[in-house]
C-alpha cells in the first residue's frame, strides 16, 4: 500500500467534505466570510468531484473488493475530522487539505 496515495485519498475525502460543507450558507459565513458568495455555488459540485477522485484513488490503493470499504472508512474519518475542527479551529479546517497534499510526497517509498 502506497502511503502517498493513501494521504492523497484521505486529503481528497476531507477536502470533498469541506467543499460540501462550504456549499451550505451557514458554514460559508463561518469559514469564508471575505470570499465572494458566488463561489459558494461551485463548492457542491467540486465536493462531489473530489469524493469521486478519492474513490478512484482508493481503487488504486486496494483491490476492487476492498476499495469501497476503504473509501467509506476514509470518508468517515475525514468527516469526523472536519466535525471536530469546525467549532474549535475553523481556520485550521481550511488549511488542513494543503497540509495533506504537501505531506504526500514525503511518504513516497525510498
Amino acid at each position: 500500500m502506497s502511503g502517498s496515495l493513501l494521504c492523497l485519498a484521505f486529503s481528497a475525502c476531507y477536502t470533498g467534505m469541506l467543499a460540501l460543507c462550504l456549499g451550505m450558507e451557514r458554514h460559508w459565513k463561518q469559514l469564508a466570510a471575505g470570499a465572494p458568495a458566488t463561489w459558494r455555488r461551485l463548492c457542491r459540485p467540486l465536493g462531489l468531484l473530489l469524493l469521486v477522485v478519492a474513490l478512484l484513488l482508493s481503487a488504486q490503493i486496494w483491490p476492487s473488493s476492498m476499495a469501497l470499504v476503504g473509501w467509506l472508512g476514509m470518508l468517515s474519518l475525514g468527516g469526523l475530522t472536519l466535525l471536530l475542527l469546525l467549532p474549535y479551529a475553523p481556520r485550521l479546517a481550511l488549511w488542513l487539505p494543503l497540509l495533506g497534499v504537501l505531506l504526500a510526497p514525503a511518504l513516497l517509498p525510498a
